[in-house]
């Protein structure tokens, strides 16, 4: 399973990767792996403003259809159109051109919540099943 080291992971499988007050999201390998062929994304509106943890938007798969959590409070600034034209790119590169979307992070915010990558290591080694909601 691909964990890149120079991202954050919340416990819901969504990935944040910080560049100064700005994040971007998407989905684990794992993640991607579990939902198997990813046929439709609904992007959020730029511009919402969202609550961690709180549901952002959905992906569909051939198997099912599930929650994008926000991994961490802000605005949302940017949606990956590519998507819509080829959501088989969460598939295929989860951690580059299948971001889902980029938010500016609100002052204060800090990631201590979300899990490091030897953290989100350990969970899926030691549940090997998904936990705290989405995929």
């Amino acid at each position: 399973m691909n964990i890149p080291n120079d991202l954050y992971y919340a416990e819901s499988h969504e990935w944040l990767r910080m560049s100064g007050d700005e994040g971007t999201v998407g989905i684990s390998d794992h993640a991607q792996h579990e939902l198997t062929d990813v046929v439709y994304v609904e992007l959020p509106k730029v511009g919402a403003l969202v609550e961690a943890r709180s549901q952002v938007c959905v992906i569909e798969s051939v198997k099912a259809a599930s929650d994008i959590f926000a991994p961490i409070s802000g605005t949302i600034t940017a949606v990956n159109e590519a998507l819509s034209s080829n959501p088989a790119l969460i598939n295929s590169d989860p951690y580059g051109d299948g971001w889902i979307f980029k938010m500016r992070i609100e002052a204060g915010e800090d990631v201590e919540h979300l899990k490091t990558p030897a953290q989100y290591r350990e969970q899926l080694g030691s549940s090997g099943q998904q936990s705290g909601g989405g995929i």
